[in-house]
């Protein structure tokens, strides 16, 4: 992991122990809803079409604070009016300034599917996620040994949550595939560095089987681009930072899905 990796699980950690303290993991799987919160997320990124991933986020650690008048339940709402296939919901709490209690509330205004994404390495944070109404959950390959990545895998699916496996490079690719990998996201920016080109998932998208729907994630900003990515064989493509700089997410979004 990166140093920058590192530190955000140091703190999801203590989190973790202080919210298992709080809640136990049985008390919160006596309280999980009948089903998922949405409809099937896998299903929204592959139909046709422009599928976007539209993002909540407030801040990231490399770019600091993105939208200064942040109300998710009003970005959510004006994204689902405006074709989003599914929301990838930010809930880290110290890096990302996300919260669980935005996903509840964004469940609470909208039916289109809902993405936990977050920093993922045990299973209670994965019944987290589907207590609060979310219908998939973020695994970063970066992060996860093997078994622990098959383990939450399997969990995740166990829970009815689909799983969108990130991947950044041809050595992540190549330890995901070994497993029963059905949503794979292509991060196209270098942990490293923190540049992005959209080269990495034009790069890794070769050769993939038919049955892994691709999702394109980070540095998409035009249709153009989008436009590159569909024909390298992308099902749906998540958008943040675009979005949460536009004076109108709406209208940002809506531009990039009308054909």
């Amino acid at each position: 992991m990166t140093d920058i990796l590192e530190q955000i699980v140091a703190r999801k950690k203590d989190r973790l122990i202080a919210a298992k303290k709080l809640m136990p993991a049985s008390v919160l799987m006596a309280h999980l809803p009948a089903s998922a919160g949405g409809d099937s997320f896998i299903e929204a990124v592959k139909r046709c079409g422009i599928n976007i991933i539209a993002e909540i986020k407030r801040r990231s650690p490399s770019k600091g604070i993105i939208r200064e008048d942040f109300d998710p339940v009003a970005i959510a709402r004006n994204y689902t009016e405006n074709g989003a296939a599914a929301i990838s919901c930010l809930t880290e709490e110290d890096f990302f300034d996300g919260s669980l209690e935005y996903l509840r509330a964004v469940r609470g205004i909208t039916s289109i599917p809902i993405l936990r994404k977050d920093f993922i390495f045990d299973e209670y944070q994965l019944i987290e996620a589907r207590q609060a109404g979310a219908d998939a959950i973020l695994l970063i390959a970066a992060m996860l040994d093997g078994s622990l990545f098959n383990d939450l895998l399997q969990a995740a699916s166990s829970l009815g949550l689909d799983a969108l496996v990130e991947i950044h490079d041809r050595r992540e690719l190549d330890e995901v595939m070994r497993y029963d990998v059905k949503l794979l996201g292509i991060n196209n920016r270098n942990l490293r560095t923190f540049e992005t080109t959209l080269e990495t998932s034009i790069d890794l998208a070769k050769d993939l089987p038919p049955s892994v729907t691709l999702v394109s994630e980070s540095g998409i900003r035009t249709r153009q681009d989008i436009d590159r990515l569909r024909d390298a064989g992308f099902h749906a493509f998540l958008i943040g930072e675009e979005l949460m700089r536009a004076p109108d997410e709406g209208k940002s979004l809506r531009e990039m899905i009308v054909e």
